[in-house]
């Protein structure tokens, strides 16, 4: 020993990761009401990993092998599989990323979730991986439901003023849906003859301030109108997107086979109408897929269960 004082730098990695992934640029995501598509993409392992042989694929430090090593074709099946006639398909779960893994290499690819440096993508939160619209994100494993303008809600009426109701929408802040976006032609004064406390509604965010405070319509989107009857369930918002599945497929699979109607929002609720035994078995496949959404099979899964509960019913 010399007596110097020698700076601790194993620690640098992770404190510059974290710095990076709470200042860089995070994306929004963006899902339709009923939809959803995924393609192929290009992705890599975690960040600055190295593979034995003296390689590794941090910023500044990546070789064009390594891209090729770990080419993926990720579906919305849940399964990761690698490209490439010799390398056959490996059934994996939902790949759960740390902020600042490494996600994918390209410009203009990241989406939600995720920050780029240098033509790379990395994850920005806490999440599971996913590959939607030609853009890799990151869906976080739970919290509120941060509104988007253009979204498509499920709200509760939790007071009643004179020009405007006052709406829970499971998200930070009640919004105000004033009676020029409603549905109806209504009266300053006559707002309890439409809607009243508990009343369920499905509305459209007309707009977000900086804050996430936001204001409802009713008068944008498709089926926005009072809610009558069936029952509201809730789930993870950040699973609305594998409950919708790809170009609708899995919510369409649960209403073919239950006959019931479902309205799914993207802040998490879902209102489920039908027969009262349906409507139990509609909600159980969901609550199935909100508890199991990271898993390979899911869809496979869901399709079984639907078929012990309901039989020949189509």
């Amino acid at each position: 020993m010399d007596g110097r004082v020698r700076p601790f730098r194993f620690f640098l990695p992770m404190v510059r990761g974290s710095f990076m992934a709470n200042d860089r640029n995070r994306g929004r995501r963006r899902q339709d009401w009923f939809g959803g598509d995924g393609r192929s993409g290009n992705f890599a392992g975690p960040r600055d990993r190295d593979d034995g042989q003296g390689r590794r694929d941090g910023p500044g430090q990546y070789d064009r092998r390594d891209r090729q090593d770990r080419r993926y074709d990720c579906r919305d099946d849940g399964r990761d599989r690698p490209q490439g006639r010799d390398r056959p398909a490996v059934e994996q779960t939902r790949e759960v990323v740390l902020p600042g893994d490494l996600l994918a290499h390209g410009k203009n690819i990241g989406g939600p979730g995720t920050y780029t440096e240098n033509g790379v993508v990395y994850a920005a939160q806490l999440g599971v991986r996913t590959f939607q619209e030609g853009k890799v994100s990151v869906l976080p494993l739970g919290g509120k439901y941060m509104p988007i303008a253009g979204d498509e809600v499920i709200g509760k009426v939790l007071d009643v003023n004179p020009n405007f109701w006052l709406v829970d929408i499971n998200a930070p802040y009640p919004a105000p849906l004033h009676i020029d976006e409603s549905a109806w032609q209504v009266q300053i004064g006559e707002t309890a003859k439409y809607l009243n406390r508990g009343d369920i509604v499905a509305v459209s965010i007309q707009s977000v301030d900086v804050v996430k405070r936001s204001k409802l319509t009713m008068k944008d989107g498709h089926g926005m109108r009072k809610l009558a009857g069936g029952m509201v369930m809730e789930v993870s918002p950040s699973k609305v997107p594998r409950i919708i599945g790809k170009g609708g497929s899995m919510i369409s699979m649960i209403k073919d086979r239950t006959g019931c109607m479902i309205l799914v929002g993207q802040n998490g609720r879902m209102w489920i109408d039908g027969e009262p035994d349906m409507i139990l078995v509609a909600a159980e496949a969901i609550g199935m897929i909100d508890r199991n959404a990271q898993q390979s099979g899911l869809t496979d899964a869901v399709q079984r269960f639907l078929e012990e509960r309901t039989g020949s019913r189509r």
